[in-house]
């Protein structure tokens, strides 16, 4: 061994063979209890040399990479799951957020979601939703009350499109309860027409997304619903003797609701036509669109929390089927299902197709699958050396981003364990916990960052994670959602270091959002690919504008737009440092002429 390269190969493949290894014998116990051994003395050997070499898994960062600006920004709320004591089974799961430009002014706003009491005969109206409105200068302010955005209800997850394709992003948000969809007016103000538009979906609803499954122009909804539940008939559930929050199986799951776009503002739920007929329902927490196979149309995946995740691959005949299993991402590598929570589409390795992570369960790792050939995954979660790292955490909110705009998507995840007195049972674990960042090295491959100070060295109860430029400086920053605690605002330090591009589009005969279309940037021989989106991570919403970093290029060669339509708008020779507004069928103009960087 001669080079640090040649060492890091020889760790990777001891660490992967180690993680393996106790895969492998944590079935083989299950099925064969008296049979198997002590496994020390033959992972021994394997374990030294992780030891040895752990040191090149890590990119030590003394640099604050993230910096928490939450309340220098102003952003004073506070979550509340409603603090029973009791352990109900809906508190656990926490509430989401994200960024958007609700009023059109060219920088991303904040929506909050929050949960609320439900002990005693009167609701606390104090307890509600927040929209934060960016002044464009570092920070914000509470507008909820003139936009009319905050509802009480025990509240979810959200999501935003502009389902009327009137130019004003809306809002959908799902409820222990009636899920709501607030339309922008226009004005700085939102109306409630959950009811005129049909879409009060009374299941208990988690993640959200919209798509245009059909291309028809309009945007369809898809809701994730996780059990049937009451919290009068609420059970008691203990382990080892310590009071605890149930599993998802304590209670039955609940089919998920899909909303098929009118065209009129209204909205007609399909969910009976569109999936399977002998589909089971399973307890579904995270959403993502995305065209894995290619074809053109939107197809969509769903985490399941301890049930067999869901693909349902869209035929563009007004039906979906699901190929979870046939395709390889039902389960992990050993054939289990996993307590699935969040879930992102994206190109990591920037081959064109787009390939899928999901978050899960602490002791199950997180899992990354590889598109092989846009019908079949490959669980790629042990070579990515991913799995030695998450496997000491709870992930949730989980997503693909290019943090330092070198043109490779790394991976954020927001961790946090779901049991309060989870120390009381495993001494070594916590209920905060730190979240996760992994920076892609280019070949196939991420590194755990782990930065002593600052944004990424929090450790709290975490549970949504957005991803949005707000300040507008040409690099990615992060919103994550906490539990009981105010979320965190983390702004990115060092990523326009790089050079990069922003690309909003705008639909004329797709959808006005553009959730769909796919985006191709060639820098050299560098390129890589996006597709629009309006969910995925967990709970969550994200920046609509597609962005791209292109480390030190200076200049676009190509940018490719492909809308949901079939229509194909391209540029070239394109500055960089530059946001860009490509209009359906027109020509791609920069947003403003001056140069951010």
């Amino acid at each position: 061994m001669d080079s640090i390269a040649e060492i890091r190969k020889f760790e990777v493949r001891s660490r992967n063979e180690l993680v393996s290894y106790f895969m492998f014998y944590s079935v083989m116990r299950k099925i064969y209890p008296d049979r198997i051994l002590n496994p020390h003395l033959y992972i021994l050997p394997i374990l030294v040399v992780n030891i040895l070499c752990f040191q090149f898994n890590v990119i030590a960062s003394t640099e604050q990479i993230f910096t928490d600006v939450t309340e220098s920004a102003g952003v004073q709320f506070e979550h509340t799951d409603g603090r029973s004591g009791l352990r109900l089974f809906n508190e656990f799961l926490g509430s989401g957020g994200g960024f958007f430009d609700y009023d059109a002014d060219g920088d991303l706003d904040i929506y909050l979601v929050n949960g609320a009491n439900q002990i005693g005969k009167a609701q606390d109206k104090t307890l509600h939703n927040v929209l934060y409105r960016n002044n464009g200068n570092g920070t914000f302010t509470d507008v909820t009350k003139q936009a009319r955005v905050g509802s009480t209800a025990y509240g979810a997850g959200v999501t935003v499109g502009d389902y009327d394709n009137d130019g004003d992003l809306d809002l959908y948000v799902t409820n222990f309860g009636e899920d709501q969809l607030y339309k922008n007016n226009g004005d700085g103000t939102f109306t409630d027409v959950t009811k005129q538009a049909g879409v009060g979906n009374l299941n208990w609803g988690t993640s959200c997304a919209f798509g245009d499954v059909d291309n028809d122009g309009y945007l369809d909804l898809y809701v994730a619903n996780y059990a049937t539940y009451d919290p009068k008939e609420d059970k008691r559930c203990d382990e080892r003797g310590v009071h605890v929050y149930c599993g998802p199986h304590a209670y039955p799951a609940a089919h998920d609701t899909f909303y098929k776009n009118n065209g009129d503002g209204t909205f007609t739920d399909v969910s009976a036509l569109y999936r399977p007929k002998d589909l089971v329902p399973m307890h579904g927490l995270g959403v993502t669109f995305g065209d894995y196979d290619g074809d053109g149309d939107a197809d969509l995946y769903v985490a399941n929390d301890q049930d067999p995740n869901f693909l349902f691959q869209n035929e563009g005949k007004g039906k979906f089927l699901e190929v979870a299993l046939i395709s390889g991402v039902c389960y992990n590598d050993m054939g289990k299902e996993e307590a699935g929570m969040g879930t992102d589409f994206g190109d990591y390795n920037n081959d064109g197709k787009i390939d899928l992570t999901v978050s899960n369960y602490q002791t199950e790792t997180n899992t990354l699958y590889h598109n092989h050939d846009s019908s079949f995954f490959i669980d790629n979660t042990i070579p990515s050396g991913i799995a030695e790292i998450t496997h000491g955490y709870l992930g949730w909110g989980i997503k693909f981003f290019d943090y330092d705009n070198d043109g490779y998507q790394d991976i954020f995840v927001a961790n946090g364990h779901l049991m309060d007195n989870i120390s009381v049972l495993e001494k070594h674990v916590s209920y905060p916990q730190q979240n996760l960042l992994f920076r892609n090295l280019g070949d196939g491959t991420f590194a755990n960052v782990m930065p002593p100070t600052g944004g990424l060295a929090l450790n709290k109860v975490s549970r949504g994670a957005a991803i949005g430029d707000y300040d507008n400086d040409g690099d990615l920053d992060i919103l994550v959602t906490n539990c009981n605690q105010r979320p965190d605002l983390l702004q990115n330090t060092v990523g326009n270091r790089n050079n990069w591009i922003q690309i909003q589009v705008v639909g004329k005969k797709s959808n006005r959002s553009g959730i769909g279309t796919k985006i191709k940037v060639v820098t050299g021989r560098h390129v890589q690919y996006r597709e629009v989106q309006s969910g995925g991570s967990y709970l969550s919403f994200h920046d609509l504008r597609a962005h791209f970093g292109v480390g030190k290029a200076e200049q676009i060669d190509l940018l490719e737009i492909r809308w949901p339509s079939g229509q194909i708008d391209s540029g070239t020779n394109l500055s960089v440092n530059h946001r860009f507004l490509v209009v359906e069928g027109s020509k791609i103009v920069p947003i403003d002429q001056s140069i951010i960087k």
